[in-house]
C-alpha cells in the first residue's frame, strides 16, 4: 500500500500540471452535468415494513384524492378577550379572513369555512376557531407570492382585533440561517491553519482541495438526483462530512510533506513519502468513514440510506483528492514556504544495508533529542503519570455520560419550535382550546365490506380506550371497501402517554380484526413519528455493532494488533456516550438552556444519535489512525514503545489538534442559529469532537500505551499469518529511504542519507 501510494504521489508531483488540469476538468464536467440535469425530486419519506407506511400506501390506493401531496396551512383565530368568534361582529371579521385567504393566490385550492362545521372547528367556549387552507402544489413549490399573501391576510385580521396565527407546511419558516455561524467557523479554521503552518499558502491548500472535493461530490449527487431519486436535501450530510474529512486529509498530508522536507528530502521524495505514509493512513481512515456512512442502510429507511451512500461517495472523492491533487499542488508551492528548517546528513560513500538501518535509527534518536514541542512534552507527561491521566479521563467522561441513560427520542414538530414563531403560537392556541391531542390526531383505516358501518362500530370500541378524547364518524371511499376515522388523543403528540396509546390502539385493533373480519391499521403523522423513532431505536445497536465491528477488523489489519483497535473502539463508545449525555442535559433537561438560547427543552431528535455516531466515528477513527500510525511507524523502525508514543505526538499531535479545533469551530457555528434542532446537531458534533480528540485520543490513548508497553502491539502468530500486510507505516519506504542518493553541494556530488 505505502509503496503504491508513494509512486502515485511522486507521479502526481512530477506531472502536477496534468493532474491539476485533470481535476479541473472533472470539477468543471461535474458542475456542467449538475447544471444541466433535471430538477431533483421532492423529498419523500417512507419506512418499509411499518404499520404506518402500510396504512399510507393503502390510503394512496383507496383515497387518491385525500392522499394528494398539496401543501396545507391551518389558520387559528381567537376573538378579543371577552368576545366569541360566534358573535356577529367577530364572525364578519373571520369570514372576511376566509374570503381573503381563498383569493390570496392562484396556488390556493380552497379554504374550509369554520362556520360550516362548527362542532369540529370551533372550540367549546366559542373563543377560538380554525380554518384549513389547501394548496394545489407541494410545500416545496409554494412560491413567495403565496407566502406573502398568506402573511398579508393574517396581518390584516390582526389589525382588525383578532389574534391570528398559522401552522402547517405551507407556512413560511422564518429561520435566521444567514450563515453568520458558518462564517465564524471558516474564519477560525483559516486562523488555525495559518498558525499550524505559519504560511497562508500552506494553510489555504487544505481548504482549496477540500472545497474541490466537496464540489465534485455535491455536483455528482445533483447530476444523478433525478436518475437515482436523490432529493435536494440528500447532499446535506455529504457536504458537512466531505468538507470535514477533506480538510483533515489534506492537512495531514501537507504536514507530513513539510516534516519530510525538514529531514532534508527533495520535494519529490517528500511528496512520495508523505503520500506513502500519511496517504496510507488517509486511505484507511477514509474506509472507516465510508463503512460508517454506508452502514446507515442497516436502518432500512430509504432517505437515510441515500444520504449515507451519497456522503460515503463524497468521502471517497476526498480521499482521491488527498492522494492525487494535494501532492500535485505541493509541486507548485514555493520551496521556502512548504519547507521547514532541517538538517541534511551526508555520507561520502554508499552504506551497507545494516549501516543504512543503523543510520536511520541514529537519525530518529537525534530527532528525539531536539527541543521537544508541546505535543511531545504532553506525551512525556502522560507517560510519567498514566494511571492518573487514565482515571481522570475515564471517570470524567463517564460522569458526563450519565444523563444519556435518560435519553428520550422524538421528531421535530411545531410544538418544539421557538415560542416566537407563528407556528408555535398556533400550536399552543389549538392545544389550549381543543386539547393537547388535537395537534397530533391518529388516523385509523378499516378495510372490509360495508366499511362505513363496520368503521363506526370499530370507532365506538376505540373510544372506550383510556387516553382517547374523541373519535370521528367513519368516512368510506367510493367503493365502500375502506373507511377512515380520526382519533384524537388526550395527550400531546410528543408525550410518552401518546406513544403508549398508539401501541394500545394497535393491540385493540388486533382483537377487533377477528370479530369484524376487517383489516385495521393505525397511522397518522404522530403514529408515523412514533414508528420512525422505534425503527431508529431498533437499528441503533445493529448499526453500532456493524460499524464498530468492521472498523475493528480494518484497524487490526492496519496496525497488526488486537489491543489497538479494541482500545480505539472502546474510546469511541466512551466519547460518543459522553456527548449524548451532554446533549440530554442541555437540550432535554434544559441545563444551560438560557446560555444556548433553547426555548423548549424536550425529546432529542430521533435521527441525531445515529447521525452523530456516523460522523463522530469517522472523525474519531481519523484521529486514531493519524496519531497511532505515526507511533506504529516509529515503533517498527526501532523505537521503544514510550519513544514511539512521543514521536507520534511530536509529529501528529499538532495536526490532530488543529483538525479537531477546525471541526469544532465549524460545528459550533450551528449553535448560534435560531432553530433548536440545528443548535442540537451543532452542539452534539462539537462536544463529541472535543471529547474524542482531546480526552480520548490525546489523553486516554497514550496512557493506555504507557501501561501496555510492547503488549499494545501484540498479535497472535496465527492471526499474523492470516491478515494481509498493507504496510501502512511505510516500512518498505523506510528501507528504500535509507538507500543512498546523490545530492550536489558546492560542486561536489555527495550521498544523502534520509
Amino acid at each position: 500500500m505505502a509503496t503504491f501510494l508513494s509512486r502515485l504521489g511522486r507521479l502526481a508531483f512530477r506531472r502536477r500540471g496534468v493532474m491539476v488540469l485533470l481535476w479541473l476538468l472533472i470539477f468543471g464536467g461535474m458542475g456542467y452535468a449538475a447544471s444541466t440535469a433535471p430538477a431533483p425530486p421532492a423529498d419523500t419519506f417512507s419506512m418499509p415494513g411499518t404499520e404506518s407506511q402500510e396504512a399510507f400506501d393503502l390510503l394512496t390506493e383507496k383515497f387518491p384524492d385525500a392522499s394528494a401531496d398539496g401543501a396545507g396551512a391551518r389558520v387559528v383565530v381567537r376573538a378579543p378577550e371577552g368576545s366569541k368568534v360566534t358573535e356577529p361582529a367577530q364572525r364578519a371579521r373571520v369570514e372576511r379572513l376566509v374570503a381573503r385567504l381563498g383569493a390570496s393566490s392562484p396556488q390556493v385550492a380552497g379554504v374550509a369555512d369554520p362556520y360550516a362545521y362548527p362542532d369540529v372547528t370551533i372550540s367549546e367556549d366559542g373563543t377560538t376557531a380554525y380554518m384549513a387552507v389547501t394548496y394545489k402544489v407541494p410545500a416545496m413549490e409554494v412560491d413567495d407570492k403565496a407566502h406573502d399573501a398568506l402573511d398579508a391576510a393574517t396581518e390584516e385580521a390582526r389589525r382588525a382585533g383578532l389574534t391570528v396565527e398559522a401552522g402547517g407546511d405551507a407556512v413560511r419558516i422564518e429561520q435566521a440561517m444567514g450563515g453568520t455561524g458558518e462564517q465564524i467557523g471558516i474564519l477560525v479554521s483559516a486562523i488555525v491553519l495559518v498558525l499550524t503552518f505559519g504560511s497562508v499558502i500552506a494553510a489555504g491548500m487544505p481548504l482549496i482541495t477540500a472545497l474541490i472535493g466537496v464540489g465534485v461530490g455535491i455536483s455528482g449527487i445533483t447530476a444523478l438526483g433525478s436518475t437515482l431519486g436523490l432529493s435536494g436535501t440528500t447532499s446535506t450530510l455529504a457536504m458537512m462530512i466531505g468538507l470535514a474529512v477533506g480538510i483533515d486529509y489534506a492537512l495531514f498530508i501537507v504536514s507530513r510533506f513539510r516534516a519530510e522536507r525538514a529531514e532534508g528530502r527533495t520535494p519529490e521524495e517528500a511528496a512520495g513519502r508523505a503520500v506513502g505514509t500519511a496517504g496510507s493512513a488517509v486511505v484507511f481512515a477514509g474506509l472507516t468513514v465510508v463503512v460508517a456512512l454506508a452502514g446507515l442502510a442497516v436502518v432500512n429507511i430509504p432517505m437515510l440510506t441515500k444520504m449515507g451512500l451519497a456522503a460515503a461517495g463524497t468521502v471517497a472523492v476526498a480521499v482521491l483528492v488527498a492522494v492525487t491533487l494535494v501532492p500535485a499542488l505541493l509541486g507548485f508551492a514555493p520551496v521556502k514556504v512548504m519547507a521547514r528548517k532541517g538538517r541534511l546528513a551526508y555520507a561520502v560513500k554508499p552504506l551497507s544495508d545494516r549501516k543504512q538501518r543503523r543510520a536511520a535509527k541514529h537519525a530518529a534518536k537525534l530527532a528525539r533529542k531536539t527541543k521537544p514541542n508541546l505535543g511531545s512534552r504532553w506525551a512525556s507527561y502522560v507517560l510519567r503519570h498514566p494511571v492518573a491521566v487514565l482515571l481522570v479521563g475515564v471517570v470524567g467522561l463517564g460522569t458526563i455520560a450519565v444523563p444519556a441513560a435518560s435519553l428520550e427520542l422524538g421528531l421535530p414538530g411545531e410544538g418544539q419550535m421557538s415560542t416566537e414563531t407563528t407556528q408555535r403560537k398556533a400550536y399552543d392556541l389549538l392545544s389550549e382550546s381543543f386539547g393537547p391531542g388535537f395537534n397530533g390526531p391518529l388516523l385509523v383505516t378499516v378495510q372490509t365490506k360495508d366499511a362505513k358501518d363496520v368503521g363506526d362500530e370499530i370507532g365506538k370500541a376505540l373510544l372506550k380506550t383510556d387516553g382517547v378524547a374523541s373519535v370521528s364518524p367513519a368516512t368510506a371511499n367510493k367503493a365502500g371497501d375502506t373507511a377512515i376515522l380520526n382519533v384524537i388523543p388526550e395527550t400531546g403528540p410528543t408525550e410518552k402517554k401518546t406513544e403508549e396509546l398508539v401501541r394500545e390502539l394497535r393491540d385493540v385493533a388486533g382483537g377487533l380484526e377477528q370479530s369484524t373480519a376487517s383489516r385495521i391499521l393505525v397511522t397518522g403523522q404522530t403514529a408515523m413519528f412514533i414508528d420512525f423513532s422505534q425503527t431508529l431505536d431498533d437499528a441503533l445497536l445493529p448499526y453500532l455493532g456493524l460499524v464498530v465491528g468492521l472498523a475493528f477488523l480494518l484497524l487490526m489489519v492496519v496496525f497488526r494488533s488486537v489491543l489497538v483497535p479494541l482500545k480505539a473502539a472502546l474510546g469511541f463508545l466512551l466519547s460518543v456516550t459522553a456527548a449524548l449525555g451532554a446533549v440530554v442535559a442541555v437540550f432535554q433537561w434544559g441545563w444551560l438552556a438560557d446560555v444556548f438560547g433553547i426555548d423548549a427543552p424536550g425529546p432529542i431528535m430521533s435521527t441525531m444519535p445515529i447521525f452523530m455516531i456516523g460522523v463522530v466515528f469517522g472523525l474519531a477513527m481519523d484521529y486514531e489512525v493519524f496519531l497511532v500510525s505515526r507511533m506504529r511507524e516509529s515503533y517498527v523502525h526501532g523505537a521503544r514503545p514510550g519513544e514511539a508514543v512521543v514521536d507520534g505526538f511530536r509529529y501528529g499531535g499538532r495536526v490532530v489538534a488543529a483538525a479537531a479545533v477546525i471541526m469544532m469551530s465549524v460545528f459550533s457555528g450551528f449553535i448560534v442559529e435560531d432553530n433548536d434542532f440545528v443548535k442540537m446537531i451543532g452542539f452534539a458534533l462539537a462536544i463529541a469532537v472535543l471529547f474524542d480528540a482531546f480526552v480520548v485520543r490525546m489523553a486516554i490513548v497514550p496512557a493506555l500505551f504507557a501501561l501496555l508497553g510492547r503488549s499494545a502491539w501484540w498479535l497472535p502468530k496465527w492471526l499474523d499469518r492470516i491478515l494481509p500486510r498493507v504496510d501502512v507505516e511505510g516500512e518498505k519506504l523506510g528501507r528504500a529511504a535509507a538507500a543512498p542518493h546523490t545530492h550536489t553541494d558546492g560542486g561536489r556530488e555527495r550521498t544523502l542519507v534520509g
